[in-house]
């Protein structure tokens, strides 16, 4: 069933998800505040709203994705303002627990329906369709929702009426950012030892440590590309975000502590920008690794 569906916030992600839903037959149209995304957005052959008050006024269903808890609370109290009462929100944006349930307390005062719609997945696998889509809120709009979901991608969750997509994003993240950190401290051993950077990820991605995550990186990796799909910074802000998680919960995340501080390290060296996977040169760098030596 086609949907009249408003989408906000038109960056790596949020672009081929909005491109994927016109692609499926649904009418969507944008707005994001960046001219530099409004270009991409109708170089994209997508339909650019003049504001969020017009894309709203027009819309079943908004859909965003946001950098941070502040543009999302932001975002929360427009549409309470703006849209229509019965106006079902899906927001895909990786924030604090705590803003998003003060933006459910908001919606539902307003009458809006609101669903947190986590993905999980980089910008090449939101090109591809081939996110896992995780989902909480109310059930029936979910229901609703599943033809939207599955352009995303193949797999999507219903994990319960509350927080927890919001939660089991963060739950995923953290395992992302260990792995990477497993990575660096192990290939860094390697190295030390006199393992060819190319036959240590020969032999990872063959053995019974080869997840999907880890043969994903192997390419770029194994040939020594950082070029982000997931920057440094936006690993820090996530990682920033289960740390407090875990300190409401009462949860010691001792690892995911240890990885804050190789990200600190990395952005301190210059690599704010590059991939989350920049952690293997730090933990390089604190071994006296030179990788154009080994």
């Amino acid at each position: 069933m086609t949907k009249h569906i408003g989408f906000l916030g038109l960056g790596k992600m949020g672009l081929p998800m909005a491109r994927h839903l016109q692609l499926q037959g649904h009418s969507v149209i944008c707005f994001d505040p960046s001219p530099e995304r409004r270009a991409a957005v109708l170089a994209a052959g997508l339909t650019e709203a003049a504001s969020l008050e017009a894309l709203v006024a027009t819309c079943d269903v908004v859909v965003s994705s946001l950098p941070n808890d502040q543009a999302l609370e932001a975002t929360a109290a427009a549409l309470a303002r703006h849209a229509r009462a019965g106006t079902v929100y899906l927001d895909t944006s990786t924030v604090s627990i705590e803003a998003s349930t003060r933006v459910a307390q908001l919606l539902e005062n307003a009458g809006l329906v609101y669903l947190r719609s986590t993905v999980s997945g980089n910008s090449l696998m939101a090109e591809n369709a081939q996110l896992t889509v995780m989902v909480s809120g109310n059930r029936g709009a979910f229901d609703a929702a599943g033809d939207i979901f599955r352009c995303w991608g193949p797999t999507c969750f219903y994990l319960g009426d509350g927080e927890q997509a919001r939660l089991m994003k963060l739950v995923i993240n953290l395992m992302i950012m260990l792995t990477s950190g497993m990575l660096a401290e192990a290939l860094t051993l390697g190295q030390k030892g006199g393992l060819a950077w190319d036959d240590m990820w020969k032999v990872i991605t063959s053995s019974a440590v080869a997840s999907p995550i880890i043969k994903a990186k192997s390419g770029p990796l194994g040939r020594r590309d950082f070029t982000p799909t997931f920057t440094v910074e936006q690993m820090r802000k996530d990682v920033g975000l289960i740390l407090d998680a875990g300190a409401s919960l009462n949860v010691p995340l001792s690892l995911t502590a240890l990885a804050a501080q190789w990200l600190s390290s990395a952005s301190a060296q210059g690599g704010a920008s590059e991939d989350y996977a920049y952690v293997i040169k730090v933990v390089e760098q604190s071994a006296a690794v030179d990788f154009a030596e080994v």
